[in-house]
């Protein structure tokens, strides 16, 4: 387990609803309802946050918070590329999912001559930027951050001169570069998305495994073929959202979608990706218990965390 980190992020500064940034206390509760030892195995490292943004109100309709976002990135770029150079396998328990930009862009930072893949496992493809979103809450735009899509093609936004100055500072944390391709990113369950966004996965080929494919081809299928599509990548990292599972269990997330994961299926194929030796970090995010009762929600993704860091060890 040395080699293992747990990354607590308690961002959620980019979410529509508050309350995401309570999701890990909440995965921890969960664990003590278990009677589970997984939170003794690890020494968290835990990243700093900007919530106090939140106080100050939002000066940036088209990229909600975007000061404080960029604070909280080029944190999370500093941990994971610090411990991606040491070599660690970092588990990332985070807030919102616009933190998932500065993960991979920390993995590649450290390996930068290593071609990385992406697999997002998430009811939504966040791919929008400020000029075609239509909340302009960021944990939307993670995938355009790190692959430096304007996509101003279908721009419906005119965002502020300030607001663009932050987003083009974001996109270079890391080295202004994309930090992975389009088509090197694998959607899984995907199925709530805009037509900007529709463009672009229709204009790069970018392919979503739906629900539906997921329970027609199986688990181990699902996963050999999405391995297969990344196979020229030298590294891997996954990004489980809890809003993937179906609307019936993901109650305790911001943005659930119906038509979803059943959770034995979230489970199963967490734990079959990450088997594979480029997998070089995995991340859970989104659970927010202020949406909830019974904290049922971060109970469903405790199960999908520790059984994946199970079979993460069984294959280290």
């Amino acid at each position: 387990m040395r080699d293992i980190k747990l990354i607590e992020v308690r961002s959620e500064i980019a979410a529509g609803t508050r309350g995401a940034s309570m999701g890990i206390d909440a995965l921890k509760i969960a664990s003590l309802d278990k009677k589970s030892d997984f939170f003794m195995k690890f020494d968290p490292i835990n990243v700093q946050d900007a919530n106090d943004y939140l106080w100050k109100g939002n000066k940036y309709p088209h990229a909600k918070h975007i000061d404080g976002v960029y604070q909280v990135l080029k944190n999370v770029f500093r941990s994971i590329e610090s411990l991606r150079l040491d070599k660690k396998f970092p588990i990332v328990l985070a807030g919102d999912h616009s933190t998932a930009a500065g993960t991979i862009m920390g993995i590649k930072a450290a390996d930068p001559d290593k071609k990385l893949g992406v697999i997002w496992i998430d009811a939504h493809a966040d791919l929008h930027s400020p000029f075609t979103t239509p909340s302009g809450n960021m944990h939307g735009m993670p995938l355009a951050m790190v692959t430096q899509l304007d996509n101003k093609e279908c721009q419906i936004n005119q965002p502020e001169k300030e607001t663009i100055l932050y987003w083009e500072r974001i996109k270079k944390i890391g080295g202004d570069q994309a930090k992975i391709a389009p088509k090197d990113i694998v959607f899984i369950s995907v199925r709530d998305t805009e037509k900007p966004e529709d463009h672009l996965i229709e204009k790069h080929g970018i392919k979503n495994f739906t629900t539906q494919e997921v329970r027609t081809l199986g688990i181990k299928l699902v996963a050999q073929q999405t391995l297969e599509i990344l196979k020229d990548c030298d590294q891997i990292y996954i990004s489980f959202d809890v809003d993937s599972l179906d609307s019936s269990i993901s109650v305790g997330t911001g943005t659930p979608v119906p038509n979803g994961l059943k959770l034995q299926e979230a489970i199963q194929l967490n734990a079959e990706l990450i088997k594979d030796k480029r997998v070089c970090c995995w991340e859970i995010v989104e659970v927010n218990p202020t949406l909830d009762t019974e904290n049922t929600m971060a109970e469903a993704a405790f199960e999908v965390l520790e059984v994946t860091t199970k079979a993460l060890v069984e294959n280290f």
